[in-house]
């Protein structure tokens, strides 16, 4: 058996970083395959891309309304925002571009998530603290009904 020799690969050449707490916010399997390709073509410097949904849904396999449903996902996560721009055609008028796409810091959305949570669990303990006085109110006018049949 022959040694094979692979090729050393750079760690950041070919490849783009994917923030781990993103499978913590408990994104769709859509968002996070359109988040992964905006983070891919993302210029470094700006944080930014510009990006038609054909050219998103063609490179992950979506049909442009699934990637407007995952990108207003990801705008509604605070992951991402979009800006419309313009074009100008050669006679002059101008048509819709495409859209550029922000990358927001990924501690934005992580301390919305967890606001969120906070929030959920506040209704859920104010329901439960609800049905329990009504639990006590509906036993005190059983046991008054069972005094006046008396």
């Amino acid at each position: 058996m022959r040694k094979q020799n692979w090729t050393k690969r750079d760690p950041i050449k070919n490849y783009f970083p994917l923030p781990n707490e993103i499978y913590d916010l408990k994104l769709s399997r859509g968002a996070i395959a359109v988040y992964s390709y905006l983070l891919r073509r993302e210029d470094r410097k700006t944080y930014q891309c510009l990006l038609s949904y054909r050219e998103i849904g063609e490179s992950v396999g979506m049909c442009v309304t699934t990637v407007r449903k995952y990108v207003a996902e990801l705008e509604e996560r605070s992951l991402i925002r979009t800006e419309r721009t313009t074009v100008t055609n050669k006679d002059g008028r101008k048509q819709n571009g495409r859209l550029r796409y922000y990358i927001l810091p990924i501690q934005m959305s992580i301390n919305q998530y967890y606001e969120r949570q906070m929030d959920m669990a506040d209704l859920a303990l104010e329901q439960q603290k609800a049905k329990q006085r009504l639990d006590a109110l509906e036993r005190k006018e059983g046991a008054n009904y069972v005094d006046e049949n008396s």
